[in-house]
């Protein structure tokens, strides 16, 4: 039996799971002092998906984030990290201690709905974490998570199902692995290169980012919105959502995507005009002193949505489908706003 904890490595807080560990492990990896929101950024991390799928109940899952955010972070900055999939639960762990035995925090993906220590009644099945240590005869693995800066005690039991959830929506065991601490491009470099793909993603010139979603729907049809498309599909939802027996259910959950699973607030938009404050000094060609206002007031009318919809979980027979689209409305004119004054100024 054997155990291991990684000493040393710092573990700052953030307000997501993704960007927080990214940017820890980017510290960890490379000696970048980076913010959250700059790593967010710098991950292309704005966006919008929307799945639709018969695989789980409500049949919807929504992303304010891009799928590959921390890939795409290292991409940015030219960092050698990579992610795999491994579909042999017995093999994923081994791989990942094998890592921590050489003294290397591992990025893991997983269902937050079965790490112990995070006591969570829902499922979401995108969440990041770092795992630091492991102890055999306790059957205890240690997590780097966004809460709290010390190790968290999670059992492999737990870890297993969260890495691959034997019922429910999985990422099949993903981990990340630095094969490189060299940074080949400058911050603002970085900066330019990760503008470019959000403006190319939001307006659906780009969806290599998505494929994961054919492997996440095991084999089962489903039908995926991206991007301002994304947020289109949205608004004609709602006006389903208001005559379906499954409204409180998918109006409540959409809700929680938007302002409680994590996001920063206003679906991760505060996030990025965090970043956008921070391009500005990096890249004022790009990037206007006033432009992050649009990305808050894009978060705001988030917000309001979320409330909207978190009504609507609550008396549906009360609910105004006219006043909630055009929440819907105000957000695709905000987030148009955004990508066409960024792709103005490329």
């Amino acid at each position: 039996m054997s155990s291991h904890l990684i000493e040393g490595y710092r573990n700052v807080p953030g307000e997501h799971c993704g960007s927080t560990a990214m940017r820890n492990l980017l510290q960890h990896y490379c000696g970048l002092e980076l913010t959250e929101e700059e790593v967010f950024g710098l991950g292309s991390g704005l966006d919008f998906l929307v799945m639709e799928t018969e695989l789980f109940s409500p049949g919807i899952l929504m992303f304010g984030r891009g799928p590959t955010m921390e890939v795409d972070a290292t991409d940015a900055l030219a960092v050698n990290y990579q992610e795999q999939i491994e579909l042999d639960d017995e093999r994923a762990w081994k791989v990942v201690k094998e890592e921590v035995l050489a003294g290397h925090p591992t990025m893991l993906s997983g269902d937050i709905f079965y790490l112990d220590y995070r006591k969570s009644n829902v499922h979401f099945p995108a969440h990041r974490y770092v795992l630091v240590g492991f102890e055999d005869d306790t059957e205890t693995a240690w997590i780097a998570d966004r809460r709290d800066p010390g190790p968290q005690a999670c059992s492999y039991e737990g870890l297993r199902k969260s890495r691959n959830p034997p019922d429910f929506m999985s990422t099949f065991n993903t981990w990340g692995k630095f094969y490189g601490t060299e940074v080949g491009r400058s911050i603002p470099e970085a900066f330019e290169h990760a503008i470019g793909k959000t403006v190319s993603r939001m307006r659906g010139e780009s969806t290599e980012h998505t494929q994961i979603f054919e492997l996440v729907a095991r084999g089962k049809p489903f039908e995926l919105a991206t991007g301002l498309a994304g947020l289109e599909r949205l608004r004609d939802m709602i006006a389903d959502w208001a005559v379906s027996e499954h409204a409180p259910q998918s109006a409540g959950y959409a809700a929680k995507c938007i302002e409680a699973f994590g996001t920063g607030g206003g679906n991760f938009r505060n996030l990025y005009a965090g970043f956008l404050r921070s391009a500005h000094q990096q890249v004022p060609h790009l990037v206007g002193a006033s432009t992050h206002q649009i990305a808050t007031n894009a978060a705001e009318r988030w917000t309001d949505l979320s409330k909207a919809l978190g009504e609507l979980a609550k008396s549906p027979e009360s609910f105004d489908v006219a006043a909630t689209q055009a929440l819907v409305d105000g957000i695709i004119q905000s987030e148009s706003e955004l990508i066409d004054t960024l792709a103005a100024a490329a």
